[in-house]
């Protein structure tokens, strides 16, 4: 007969105080209060992790869950041009980008990340700019063929892939793709459904997009397409069509979560397979126009709304249970 201690390695132990660092699965006796205990997934959650310095609104954000980076977009009404470094528990200022703007694209990572498009100060005017960070310093990037704010980014600082958005002062809704090597920036498919503000997450080669606005009412989508280096294909719907929402991860294991929906801002947090979005454990604050970085297990969301909060997501989060007979 195979016994737990076989199977796991690890027999149930008689103890006086709880084990510091268990083992998931593990299984153990505290005789002190009398009590058999285990430790053991109690599902996804968000957590509270360090505030932003201060409100962030339409920025970049890119990394991971102890290494993001956040940079650009509005604090209050003005435009910012700052970027912050985030350690897993505090943000510290970084480099500053060449220009402010907000309502730009981002990806990469903590020391090598790219900044692409967005929209200046200077009237209704949307760039086609982008810039690269070595963890210090922001330096000119190539020039997209199309100038774009409102747009989506994935991928890294030297295969980069941005999409739709939206160009000012021309007033169009953008379904065009472009792809990066690390110089230049060349035209790639075009999505199914022109879109600005949609989720991003993947790579140049393997990129998802979901959600977004389709410039005309109702203002939101929940249509996702999958690219494969040189077309879009359609992917399963999200449970909630919304626009301004922040994606992570990859195009078989992706996070999209927050965003705008009708009405109001969304919490909710969306785990996509490949083929379809399941709905997970929400944020703790609605918002949108957010920021945010990180895989579909361990991500991190930041901004949005003007709010300084920041939350890690976490799945499995591990926990120590009681055991009863009921």
């Amino acid at each position: 007969m195979t016994t737990f201690k076989e199977i796991r390695g690890t027999a149930i132990q008689s103890v006086s105080t709880d084990p510091t660092n268990p083992e998931e699965g593990q299984i153990w006796y505290n005789n002190t209060i009398g009590v058999l205990k285990g430790y053991k997934s109690i599902g996804a959650a968000w957590a509270a992790g360090g505030n932003l310095p201060s409100g962030r609104n339409q920025s970049a954000g890119c990394g991971t869950q102890t290494e993001a980076l956040n940079f650009g977009g509005l604090t209050g009404p003005a435009y910012t041009n700052s970027t912050l470094e985030y350690n897993g528990s505090t943000w510290s200022p970084g480099g500053n980008l060449p220009i402010a703007k907000r309502l730009l694209a981002g990806c990469g990572t903590q020391t090598a990340a790219l900044s692409i498009g967005g929209k200046i100060e200077a009237g209704p005017v949307t760039v086609a700019t982008s810039e690269e960070y070595d963890g210090s310093t922001w330096t000119a990037g190539g020039t997209m063929n199309t100038s774009r704010g409102y747009l989506s980014g994935t991928g890294t600082q030297t295969a980069a892939l941005a999409f739709g958005g939206y160009s000012q002062p021309t007033n169009i809704t953008r379904n065009s793709t472009e792809e990066y090597d690390g110089s230049t920036w060349t035209n790639g498919g075009n999505l199914g459904t022109a879109r600005y503000q949609a989720g991003a997450a993947g790579i140049q080669t393997a990129g998802l997009a979901f959600g977004g606005s389709p410039g005309s009412s109702p203002y939101k989508t929940n249509v996702t397409e999958e690219y494969d280096g040189s077309a879009w294909a359609g992917g399963g719907n999200l449970n909630t069509a919304r626009r301004t929402l922040a994606g992570a991860g990859t195009q078989t294991a992706a996070l999209g979560f927050g965003g705008y929906k009708q009405p109001g801002a969304a919490s909710e947090t969306e785990s996509y397979n490949g083929t379809s979005w399941t709905n997970s454990t929400p944020l703790t604050t609605a918002r949108g126009q957010l920021a945010g970085g990180g895989t579909q297990t361990l991500a991190v969301a930041f901004g949005g709304d003007d709010l300084t909060a920041t939350e890690e997501f976490t799945d499995p989060t591990l926990a120590v249970r009681t055991i009863t007979t009921s």
